[in-house]
């Protein structure tokens, strides 16, 4: 089982949570790492069943598999949460909150009503921008200076739900998606901590998700690496390359040509806000009212800042 450095309460003398972990790729396993790590109880893992993959297309487990496999944290595997065994399963581990981290399939409401704080779910954006799929990537391939990561609780519209807190991170002119999802695995691990301390210590409600600044991320496709070349070379270089996982050569675009964009990028590194949650209390920033763009700044520019305002923890 996950570990529990407390017996019976958290440091701040709470009773600890017990945790399902919802995750699949490798994005998702510095959260199930602190959350291991932490005053909490995982009790089990929620992943998805092992794939081929590969040249060999060997049958292999996913990242979050092999780490719950290593801690000794028991797997569910189910090829679709809708599956009364494993809602069976869930209702026996009488969990308090189920953290998510891309899990990788909708969660239906039967699921969803288990735990009585819910499911917790970590977002690669300032919600309500880029609800969906890749926000990472549609991030950069807008030319976002400030992006970050948000927490809020799961229900059944596309990242709808009341947000909990967030993290602000700049988007530096030559980071590709892979660069900034690699610093928000990490800072978003932090933050979904600190949230899950604050549920269990009943100082953090969250809060609807502003109407403005609404925007979508849906899966990307082939198709959007296809560059109009006429474009200016900082559009061009967002479209063509950084919004993949690492830098590689453009499609073939109307004119028929191919070149790699890197070193096209045009622009400069944007100033993050960050604010306290209800009360001043509990250590969760609070999402800025406003979308994607360029939140108030609070700080010297380019500056990364932390979930935890007070009481910080490494």
């Amino acid at each position: 089982m996950g570990r529990r450095r407390g017996v019976g309460a958290t440091r701040g003398g709470e009773p600890p949570l017990r945790l399902l972990f919802a995750g699949t790729p490798d994005v998702a396993v510095p959260s199930l790492e602190l959350l291991l790590a932490s005053d909490h109880e995982v009790v089990a893992v929620l992943t998805r069943p092992d794939a081929r993959s590969g040249r060999g297309r060997k049958v292999s487990r996913s990242p979050v598999a092999e780490r719950a496999d290593a801690a000794g944290v028991p797997v569910l595997q189910p090829r679709s949460p809708r599956e009364p065994e494993f809602l069976e399963r869930l209702t026996e581990l009488a969990v308090d909150s189920a953290p998510v981290v891309a899990y990788g399939a909708l969660v239906p409401q039967a699921a969803l009503d288990l735990p009585r704080h819910g499911w917790v779910n970590l977002h690669f954006s300032l919600l309500p921008a880029w609800r969906g799929a890749a926000p990472v990537q549609h991030a950069v391939m807008a030319g976002d200076e400030v992006t970050g990561a948000s927490t809020f609780r799961l229900e059944a519209g596309l990242d709808t739900g009341p947000v909990y807190g967030v993290v602000t991170e700049p988007i530096d002119p030559r980071d590709t998606a892979g660069d900034l999802l690699g610093r928000l695995s990490i800072s978003g691990a932090r933050l979904l901590r600190a949230t899950l301390d604050g549920i269990a210590a009943g100082t953090l409600e969250p809060r609807p998700q502003p109407t403005e600044g609404i925007s979508l991320a849906p899966r990307i496709e082939p198709s959007d690496a296809r560059v109009d070349w006429s474009l200016p070379a900082s559009v061009v270089d967002r479209r063509a390359g950084r919004h993949r996982p690492r830098r590689g050569p453009a499609r073939r675009g109307a004119a028929g040509r191919q070149a790699d964009a890197a070193g096209a990028g045009l622009g400069a590194r944007g100033a993050a806000g960050i604010g306290r949650a209800a009360g001043g209390r509990c250590p969760v920033s609070r999402a800025p009212r406003r979308g994607n763009r360029r939140p108030a700044a609070h700080g010297p520019a380019g500056r990364r800042h932390r979930p935890v305002l007070d009481g910080a923890r490494p």
